[in-house]
């Protein structure tokens, strides 16, 4: 028999703007639920936290809650203005936990609670948060973005800490590999209604899809060709999450091309022989030492960028990611040592200050300086075209800022910078208050841009689906560079940790079995068709999206006939998705092809 709720809140709405954020929800959370509250940005996921930790006032409905039960919320952004210390912080409120619990959270999470919080930083503040919060023994925890600013290092102690604990937890989250490893069950707040199912996060894709293909079918059947198109950016969602998996072919076989290239010792150090390599070089670092007193944050480093690599920075906070970041981008100079740019390097910095989002700027300010059109790397567009394809709804062209959620105000940022012209990106934690669509778009930009990219990220799912070079930084000195993930970072660390403990029990471990050659496969009749037949196809699409982009580029036609815009928007996009599935088709049969060949 299922267990009593602890919290149920029954007919649920709140009026909001215009019109209904949400209503008719029904929550019932038990005793040891699991859950992950799952939406895009701005469709209510904090607001909903709020108003199930009784923080916000409903428009409707009934709240009840069994008596003696502590419900504790972990704000994304507490406010720290009025204390002077982080522990004043962890004090204050007619709630607050003792002092002697705080002190033994803040222990094991590594964090000074004596810090002056204005000069703390946004890992150091999220530790105090989470440190106040944990302390005060909740029997229901909610977890807004608990993971933002964090280390891996903090993060893998929260993971530990949220599966010891007894109580029930509902969280928002971006972190896939968070929410996979602890979620037992989802909520999925779309289009103002509330969703529950019995799988964690790492059936919530699957769920997702099969519930939009439902209503696919519902509306073709009902004729409701306008309820369809209201699904434009779930339906664009789910076409780019399964691009997205053709994308990660592709990054398989950079990783692979850059194995060749790294050291069979694998720690800083990289091949530098190749003349071919050396004219794709962008930065060429080359026996890199870098210290701060007594503090070694380099050693001997030496690496080589090439054109359209992507490298991922990893490692736990002071360890020096910052550091060699502003080394590679020039930003300071190396004690020994030498680091050369290429003369054409033209880079863009997407930091997470966010500071250029001032609140009182209209959407169309910061894309478009205030006009119609915005030159995206050298092409004209039309704003509202390109908001759809950052996933806003064009009528929130003249918005505010200040009136966008956090996570919107992120793909905006994101939005703005990918615009311009560069050949270098530079990502600090770009996944920070991020919902999923977004980084699954974020994931499809990164693999789309011509240039090199580096990114720093706590972020393991997002690294694991970015990159192909990882820089894992120890605090020692050393370096760590692996080809690929953060996964292969982790496999690499864990194999020389095993292989330390053998060499010292002088045990001897199996070599690994050779990889087996893939098996030859023979094309059928229909695929042997769509091999010859896709590339002219493909050549068509390209052109027809030609066209149409060239009638898009009239100044006046927005204004003139905005019902023919939308139609030429909606049937590029179309025709994009098309051409990018029947590339990935004709792509796979060709690696069909190649393999029966050899």
């Amino acid at each position: 028999m299922a267990e009593a709720p602890i919290l149920s809140w029954e007919g649920l709405g709140l009026h909001q703007g215009s019109g209904w954020l949400f209503q008719d929800i029904d929550i019932h959370i038990a005793p040891r639920d699991r859950l992950a509250l799952i939406g895009r940005n701005g469709a209510g996921k904090t607001t909903l936290l709020k108003l199930i930790a009784d923080e916000v006032e409903a428009d409707r409905g009934n709240r009840s809650i069994q008596p003696g039960t502590r419900v504790v919320m972990l704000e994304q952004e507490p406010d720290f203005s009025k204390c002077k210390t982080l522990m004043d912080y962890a004090l204050s409120g007619k709630d607050a936990p003792e002092r002697f619990a705080v002190e033994a959270i803040a222990d094991q999470i590594g964090i000074d609670m004596e810090r002056e919080a204005h000069s703390a930083s946004g890992g150091e503040r999220r530790r105090a948060a989470l440190a106040r919060a944990l302390a005060m023994e909740p029997n229901l925890l909610l977890l807004d973005e608990p993971t933002n600013h964090l280390d891996l290092a903090a993060i893998d102690w929260l993971e530990s800490w949220l599966n010891r604990y007894k109580g029930a937890f509902v969280t928002i989250s971006h972190d896939r590999t968070f929410l996979k490893r602890l979620t037992r069950a989802t909520f999925w707040l779309d289009r103002g209604s509330l969703r529950r199912k019995e799988v964690g996060f790492g059936g919530y894709e699957a769920w997702e899809e099969q519930v939009y293909a439902e209503e696919a079918r519902a509306a073709d059947k009902l004729d409701a060709k306008l309820k369809l198109e209201a699904h434009w950016l779930e339906r664009g969602v789910t076409a780019r999450r399964k691009r997205n998996q053709g994308r990660l072919e592709k990054l398989y076989d950079m990783r692979a091309q850059r194995a060749a290239m790294i050291s069979p010792g694998g720690v800083a150090k990289m091949k530098l022989e190749s003349d071919d390599v050396k004219t794709k070089s962008v930065i060429v670092a080359e026996k890199v030492s870098k210290s701060y007193g007594d503090r070694v944050i380099l050693r001997d480093f030496s690496l080589r960028i090439q054109r359209g690599d992507r490298i991922g920075l990893v490692g736990s906070n002071g360890a020096g990611k910052t550091t060699l970041l502003n080394l590679l981008t020039g930003e300071i100079q190396p004690d020994t040592g030498k680091i050369t740019l290429a003369k054409t390097l033209n880079g863009v910095m997407i930091d997470q200050q966010r500071s250029l989002l001032l609140p009182e700027k209209r959407v169309r300010d910061i894309l478009a300086e205030g006009g119609d059109w915005i030159d995206v790397r050298g092409q004209r567009k039309h704003i509202q075209s390109y908001m759809k394809d950052f996933l806003f709804d064009p009528s929130l062209v003249d918005a505010r800022v200040g009136t966008l959620s956090g996570g919107e105000r992120s793909r905006l940022l994101l939005a703005r910078e990918f615009s311009r012209t560069s050949n270098l990106l530079v990502l600090d934690e770009p996944t920070n208050d991020l919902d999923l669509e977004t980084l699954d778009l974020l994931q499809e930009v990164i693999a789309d841009y011509d240039g090199t990219v580096l990114i720093v990220s706590h972020d393991r799912d997002f690294l694991d689906r970015t990159v192909n070079v990882t820089l894992g930084l120890d605090g020692s000195g050393e370096v760590d560079i692996v080809a690929g993930g953060y996964a292969d970072w982790e496999a690499k660390r864990k194999q020389r940790s095993t292989s330390a403990s053998k060499s010292k029990s002088g045990s001897k471990g199996r070599e690994t079995p050779p990889p087996q050659p893939p098996q030859k496969s023979k094309l059928t009749y229909k695929d042997q068709r769509d091999y010859e037949l896709l590339p002219q196809k493909i050549e068509e699409m390209e052109a027809q999206i030609a066209r149409g982009e060239e009638a898009l580029s009239d100044p006046d036609l927005y204004s003139r006939d905005p019902k023919k815009f939308a139609h030429l928007t909606d049937a590029i996009t179309k025709v994009r998705e098309e051409k990018d599935a029947a590339e990935e088709r004709w792509l796979a049969l060709a690696e069909q092809v190649e393999t029966a060949d050899s």
